[in-house]
């Protein structure tokens, strides 16, 4: 069983559904219609689809800006437990390689607040996925929900146990734990 105190959270593509809304700015903003949720079989996105190089980076520029008119919607059970773990703990702790925050400060609040309020919420953004250990180790927690599966071997390294968040992009063989959704992570932590 995991202490609400000693876990972490990754934010896209474990509490944010950002693919979703990658797939809903490719339709939108660049016409974009042929591709579904379950081509995305790779974290790297140029390896997986068939979109061009600047199209990809301009996507993910206005997803890390903030700057899109369609909505980033959590995912399915994620504000439900969260709110649970916010109860038992200190601060709920979200470190994403994004380089910058951004507007997910602005996104959590629109999203869980008066459920979770913000003084509850830590966001670190490091920039980098090799820095996540750092944070994690700093601040103490054994535990984090990631979707990449790379950075999980270096937590794992770092003697911090990640847990998988299921996505198409990490079906590939890894021997860490899965979890296919929040109502299974819930059942981890002991509240």
């Amino acid at each position: 069983m995991i202490k609400p105190d000693g876990i972490a959270f990754d934010i896209d593509g474990v509490v944010a559904d950002t693919m979703s809304l990658f797939l809903d700015i490719a339709k939108q903003e660049y016409n974009i219609n042929n591709i579904k949720y379950e081509d995305i079989t790779d974290y790297d996105l140029s390896v997986c689809l068939d979109i061009p190089n600047r199209i990809l980076d301009d996507i993910i520029e206005k997803i890390i800006d903030g700057e899109y008119q369609v909505k980033l919607k959590p995912i399915k059970g994620a504000a439900q437990v969260l709110k649970k773990v916010a109860e038992h703990s200190e601060k709920l702790l979200f470190i994403t390689a994004r380089p910058r925050i951004g507007k997910l400060k602005d996104w959590f609040a629109s999203e869980f607040m008066p459920d979770i309020p913000q003084n509850k919420v830590e966001i670190i953004s490091t920039g980098s996925f090799e820095a996540k250990k750092e944070i994690l180790l700093e601040t103490k927690k054994k535990w984090f929900i990631e979707d990449r599966v790379l950075t999980c071997f270096d937590l794992y390294e770092a003697g911090i146990t990640p847990i998988v968040y299921t996505q198409p992009w990490n079906l590939k063989p890894h021997p860490f734990l899965k979890m296919k959704n929040w109502r299974d992570i819930e059942q981890l932590i002991e509240f």
